[in-house]
């Protein structure tokens, strides 16, 4: 199962690298919802990892991000999710606390599956108002990246 991860991990770091590079070539759509929609992307993968570590999170859920950090940040949360399935079992649970201060239980499985979807769905908003700015989007459907 740690495999699966990998890969699925693998995959979210290199579709987001492929958007960050897309928004820089075209920095002027990086606002409004672009920019919120990508900054939560990575700041949401920064928390979950950090919440798994057991340590205090850098960023908050939506914090903009400056367009000229978004692949140091990027990187460091692959490179993060890499290390948590070298360190953590799967089956091991996390107490945590969510950002509205509510208190929750789930596996380490379970939270790193939904990081993954939860940057896939995202991407999927950004390639819409990436269109609606006339910015031909990327595609990122994983089968793409397998082939």
């Amino acid at each position: 199962m740690k495999t699966f991860f990998k890969d699925k991990f693998e995959y979210t770091h290199h579709c987001n690298q492929q958007l960050i590079k897309l928004l820089l070539k075209n920095p002027t759509v990086y606002q409004n919802k672009i920019s919120a929609l990508t900054s939560h992307i990575l700041n949401a993968h920064h928390i979950w990892n950090h919440r798994i570590f057991g340590v205090t999170p850098a960023l908050s859920v939506w914090q903009n991000l400056e367009i000229n950090h978004l692949q140091k940040i990027d990187t460091e949360n692959a490179t993060h999710s890499l290390q948590l399935l070298k360190q953590k079992e799967l089956n091991n649970t996390i107490n945590y606390t969510n950002s509205k201060g509510q208190e929750y239980t789930n596996t380490v499985s379970n939270l790193l599956f939904h990081i993954i979807n939860h940057s896939t769905y995202h991407r999927g908003q950004l390639m819409s108002f990436l269109k609606l700015e006339n910015v031909e989007p990327i595609v990122t459907d994983y089968i793409f990246y397998k082939r």
